[in-house]
């Protein structure tokens, strides 16, 4: 399983009704994701039109596919970091396996 953070916003001048309706979908979507084991936290940005989610995923590709059928899709930007597991600073320092 792989982690990502993906942060999106949404640009307050392209929020119309059809934004606002996608926006009351993300929580359901949500949701289902949460219940696939998909997303494991989500968080709203204080002072800004979107959001930070945590996903859980098999690959890049199932996250291509699950971002792509989020509402907010076609309106929001996204930024998509891959996390890593904080490791110890000795093992972290250590040569890698060859």
């Amino acid at each position: 399983m792989s982690k990502f953070l993906v942060i999106w916003s949404l640009d307050v001048g392209s929020i119309g009704p059809q934004a606002i309706n996608a926006v009351l979908k993300m929580p359901a979507y949500a949701q289902e994701l949460f219940g696939k084991k998909k997303l494991e936290k989500r968080y709203h940005i204080v002072g800004s039109h979107g959001g930070a989610w945590i996903y859980d995923v098999n690959s890049n590709e199932e996250l291509d596919i699950l971002l792509a059928q989020a509402p907010v899709y076609n309106m929001a930007r996204y930024t998509v970091y891959p996390l890593a597991e904080m490791q110890s600073p000795t093992i972290t320092m250590q040569e890698p396996d060859n």
